[in-house]
């Protein structure tokens, strides 16, 4: 089995990373790749649990080294997939999933052309502004910025590979999951897959060769 690559988009408040913590709780497939940011965390969170918290010095230091796989600016903060997260979860042979913006998806779909790419739509405007609001983290302006980004996005889903509405958690992590797997039948991804083919050809002619 090759790890695949899964990435999760949508407008802030979206739901995806609730999506991909349920994924990883479920699945014994799937690692989760922590982000790298420079904004600051929020109560509760934990460096390199949450996100990997860097100053912006640091951050653009790792971007000059070629350390990221992408990286984009949202809400005045960088936020990047570092490549070390990806290989680490690699090598553990499990599929990594990201929860990204969509320019950091836009550079997946040129550094990683292989990765499934999944939209996750909130299921109204007014459930999504609910959802920010709950936060209480941002001022009335930084709601207004993050409700601008987030019509611009939805713009994206085009882009995509996949959309689905995260309208129940259960239901919208099942289907993330029945994409995974179905990516992982596709003919390209199967390891082994000529040599069973060749295999069963060879078993078929050796019958045939005795009727």
């Amino acid at each position: 089995m090759r790890p695949l690559l899964l990435v999760l988009s949508s407008p802030s408040g979206g739901g995806k990373t609730s999506i991909a913590r349920q994924l990883l709780a479920d699945r014994a497939d799937v690692g989760y790749s922590v982000s790298a940011t420079t904004r600051s965390p929020r109560p509760g969170e934990q460096d390199g649990q949450d996100y990997h918290f860097l100053t912006r010095a640091e951050f653009e230091r790792r971007v000059g080294a070629g350390e990221f796989l992408e990286h984009a600016a949202y809400g005045g903060n960088l936020y990047g997939t570092l490549r070390e997260e990806i290989e680490r979860i690699f090598a553990a042979g499990k599929h990594a999933v990201l929860d990204i913006e969509v320019e950091g998806a836009r550079q997946i779909r040129r550094t990683a052309p292989g990765a499934v790419q999944i939209f996750v739509l909130p299921p109204s405007g007014g459930e999504l502004v609910r959802r920010l609001e709950g936060r209480r983290t941002e001022d009335r302006a930084a709601l207004r910025s993050r409700l601008d980004r987030a019509e611009e996005e939805l713009a994206a889903v085009g882009e995509y590979d996949y959309a689905i509405v995260n309208d129940d958690l259960r239901h919208a992590v099942a289907q993330v999951a029945a994409i995974l797997d179905a990516e992982l039948q596709r003919v390209g991804r199967q390891d082994g897959l000529s040599e069973l083919v060749a295999g069963l050809r060879r078993e078929i002619q050796r019958v045939r060769s005795k009727k």
